[in-house]
Parts: structure tokens; sequence; C-alpha cells
């Protein structure tokens, strides 16, 4: 994906309050007028957040597609370029309608149409959804005569909106290519963009499985395996080291051997697969027992694992590989415990 030479060709502005609140929503008669360097400037500051596409999603129905509103208002704009603006009333409509819950602010929507974008080396228009929702101050010079005075304005930061998501015509049998943006992603503001407006569902790729594993693996090992059994901190950090260190090794996931090779004890691969079974229940999702790696999925769980042996608030000792070269033991007479590290060399 490209979208460093993408062009915004319209822009339409709709006034989306609360209506569980009583809000208001106010939608524009037209799209808006823009010079050339304005849509330059408005084009740079929208599509900056999609540096990439590894987190791809794809709009859903439990019935059809037919019944997805902002999949069809979108369908039909991209289809009949004349539509844009009726549809993105539509599309600020549909998103007041849902915006009942009362964590919900009032914002400004807006509805971008943007070409020259490139993905999958072809050259595709797509529709934006930004919307914003944090006022800030600033300060304006006025120079007359030389004189200057200040005027304080309120108004949004080009390059900070709140929400947004950027829709691509590629895999529209499937519901199109979404990818998202919000500033707060967890909580009820990203559960209702996500699924209340946009009602969107992650694609199964390899980035998703590669993520949903790793992620289903770290839970288990950090939350359920100590209720379980007895294990010691160090082994469990051992464990994290073995689950990342597969993912690196290996350009191919393979269920059976990656449990094999991680836990190589028979009470904790049966609780595992119980576990897996569990995780996926309550996620709505299905892991394969085979699929391709994501490295960028590996390196980004693998910021997330703690590999950290926390003593107190004295010392934090990173155990990055052979769990044998450290052993705990407990000094009677301090009445303390310890840990003693084997090495070789000291950098």
């Amino acid at each position: 994906m490209d979208l460093s030479n993408a062009t915004l060709k319209h822009v339409s502005l709709h006034l989306v309050g609360n209506k569980g609140n009583g809000e208001e929503f106010i939608s524009s008669r037209k799209p808006i007028q823009m010079s050339e360097n304005d849509a330059y400037i408005l084009k740079d500051s929208f599509l900056g957040k999609f540096t990439d596409e590894k987190d791809k999603y794809s709009f859903h129905h439990p019935s059809s597609l037919d019944y997805n509103e902002v999949y069809n208002y979108c369908l039909e704009a991209l289809a009949e370029e004349k539509t844009f603006h009726k549809n993105s009333v539509n599309i600020a409509k549909h998103l007041y309608e849902s915006s009942t819950h009362p964590k919900i602010k009032a914002g400004e929507l807006y509805v971008c149409h943007f070409e020259q974008c490139r993905v999958n080396d072809a050259y595709v228009e797509a529709i934006g959804l930004f919307k914003t929702e944090t006022k800030s101050n600033f300060l304006d010079v006025d120079v007359q005569k030389n004189d200057l005075s200040l005027v304080m304005r309120e108004g949004v930061d080009v390059g900070k909106f709140d929400k947004a998501c950027i829709i691509f015509p590629t895999n529209a049998e499937n519901g199109f290519d979404v990818l998202i943006y919000d500033n707060k992603n967890k909580g009820e503001e990203a559960v209702f963009w996500r699924e209340t407006f946009l009602n969107i569902l992650p694609q199964a790729n390899e980035y998703f499985q590669t993520n949903q594993f790793l992620g289903m693996a770290k839970q288990y090992i950090a939350e359920q395996l100590p209720t379980e059994f007895e294990i010691t901190r160090t082994d469990q950090i051992d464990l994290l080291n073995k689950s990342v260190e597969y993912f690196r090794a290996n350009e191919r996931f393979d269920k059976k051997q990656f449990v094999k090779q991680v836990f190589d004890d028979n009470g904790m691969e049966r609780s595992f697969k119980k576990f897996e079974h569990s995780y996926a229940d309550d996620n709505d999702i299905a892991l394969p027992d085979v699929f391709d790696i994501s490295t960028q999925a590996v390196k980004k769980q693998a910021r997330v694992f703690k590999i950290v042996l926390k003593l107190d608030k004295n010392f934090h000792v990173y155990i990055h590989g052979d769990k044998s070269l450290i052993e705990k033991g407990y000094d009677a007479k301090l009445g303390k415990s310890f840990y003693k590290i084997y090495f070789d060399e000291e950098e």
C-alpha cells in the first residue's frame, strides 16, 4: 500500500452529536469547497496515520452484507461519484443513530473521497471517514497598520483526529478492505467505532493469526498456568521466551509442533488445548492449526512479553535464554530469598 501520491477529491463535513444525550445532528448541503493547497494539506494529515496494512478488517453482518449500512453507502458512492455527498449524509446519519452510549462524544465527521491510492500494485479510489472530537486553543495574530493583536480561537488540529477508517474497494465481495484508527483503542468508545458504527471484523490473515495465537499463549502462561500448576516465575519467563522464539525461528506455524516444543509436559499440553478452545469461544475466533507466520506481528507481540524478573524494588533481572543458569534459594539466617546467576563474561 502506498498513499503518498493519493489525491483528495471531495470532502463532506457533518456535525454529529450524541443522540442518547439529546445533542443535534447537522449535515452540510454540499461538499466543502477547497483550494488545491488546502486539499493537499488535509490529504497528508488524514492519511498520515495509515502507514501500513497489517491490521485489515472487512465489513460484516450476521445475515448478509446487504444489511451493513456503511458498506452499502460506500459501495454506491464508489460506483457512482455523483452520489458521494448523498451517501456521506447517510453515513453521518448512521453514526448519529449509533451514538447512544453516554461516553460517545460529539464531533465533526469528515467523509472523504480519495483517488490514486496504490493497493496491490493497482491504483484505486477510497472512502475515508475521520471524526474529530477534541478541540484545541489557537492564537491568531492579526496585523493591521503596523499594529499586532491576538485573537484566541478554538479549533481542531488537522493532524489530530480521534477516530478514522479508510475503505478500499478491493475484496468487495467479502466486505472491502478496511483500515481503522482510534486514539482511544480500549473501552466503550473503541467498541462503538469498530462494532456498533462500522460493524467490521478483522481479516483472518497471517498477521491476525500470529498476533492472536501469541496473545493467547501469553495470557495462558501469565494468568492460567499458575492457577493449575506449581510454577516459578523463572519457569513462566522461560515458557514466554520459548513461545516467542518458536515464532522467530519458523516461517510456518504448526500447533502440534509448537505445543510439544514449548510445554513438553502432558498435563500442560492438555491444559493449554483446553484454554485455547475457551479463548476461541470467548473471542469468537477460529485459529487454524497451521498458518504462515507474520514477522511484523511477532515483533509487536515480543515487545509486550514480560521477560523481567522483578525483585522487590531493588532489582530487575532480564531473562533471555537458558533458565538453568539461574537458581532460586532461601537464606534462613537473613530470612530472605535469593537468586544465583551463572555467567561467563561481564559486559
